[in-house]
């Protein structure tokens, strides 16, 4: 408890619906291509004898789309910032929180489960005469619960974890969508991993996720809800005592139909972490 950490995180994604925007609302015969990237903070907390965290995330970067929608094409390139995320997470099912060094010695994670609730804020830039945007003009955000099942021995070089992330993303209505006023229903999205060390400071994770809703309805036309889903992989790189870098990739694979969600990503995520007793302990060694 009272870790901070500074994320970085690129995404280049290309396919047929904005990927800035969660709902993945297809637009059939779309192409879109995006160079994003989010830069936050992220601090942990001990909440009620529980581990917590609270975290922002601001997006920035370009989208690139060809679009044909109601009978009129867009062909554009936009750049600005997206729409800021605010998140909670708490623990609420596992060990308790990690306070001190012999807490950090004796942890072992085994079962664990978390809630986490996100929300987007609507600042980010738009332009309400084309559907090529990086802000998506209304509220947005998910709640889910976050599951770690840990297998045989928690020791560096050694650990097997099952994850999973079952979600349900709620969305406002976007009054100004082409002029046009844009209702999604729910998506419910669930993430699950597979990872293992292959080394001491390396590891690796199979990834699936999963699509389900979100239909979009436009000016009384409605679209077609997802039923999708996405493989992939990611690797992992502990590089010094603060920092982590992962590299991951991943595709929809039932994509088949024009109205399928099309989508592939490619993230680098660079994340630097520090905590103020172990930079202290580090300081005396160094002294020594």
């Amino acid at each position: 408890m009272g870790t901070n950490a500074i994320p970085l995180i690129h995404t280049s994604m290309g396919g047929n619906a904005n990927p800035m925007d969660p709902s993945h609302n297809v637009l059939p015969g779309s192409n879109f291509e995006s160079e994003t990237t989010m830069a936050g903070y992220a601090k942990l907390l001990p909440l009620f004898n529980r581990a917590a965290m609270v975290s922002a995330l601001v997006p920035m970067g370009r989208i690139t789309g060809d679009v044909s929608l109601n009978g009129l094409d867009y062909k554009k390139t936009t750049r600005g910032y997206g729409d800021p995320m605010l998140q909670f997470g708490m623990n609420v099912i596992g060990p308790k929180p990690i306070m001190n060094i012999p807490d950090m010695l004796r942890y072992k994670p085994g079962f664990s489960a978390d809630i986490i609730g996100t929300l987007a804020i609507p600042v980010g830039n738009y332009d309400n005469t084309s559907p090529i945007n990086i802000g998506q003009n209304r509220w947005y955000g998910r709640i889910g619960t976050p599951i770690v099942w840990q297998f045989g021995n928690w020791v560096p070089g050694e650990r097997t974890t099952l994850e999973f992330l079952p979600a349900v993303w709620l969305f406002g209505d976007n009054d100004d969508f082409v002029g046009k006023t844009m209702e999604t229903e729910p998506m419910y999205q669930l993430e699950a991993h597979l990872t293992r060390d292959f080394m001491e400071r390396s590891w690796g994770s199979l990834d699936v996720t999963s699509y389900t809703g979100g239909k979009a309805t436009i000016d009384d036309v409605e679209g077609k809800a997802l039923n999708n889903l996405g493989v992939g992989g990611t690797l992992g790189y502990q590089v010094n005592e603060n920092m982590q870098l992962t590299a991951s990739y991943s595709s929809t694979v039932n994509d088949n139909d024009s109205e399928d969600l099309k989508m592939d990503s490619f993230r680098v995520t660079l994340t630097y972490g520090w905590h103020s007793l172990v930079e202290g302990m580090r300081r005396l060694k160094s002294a020594e």
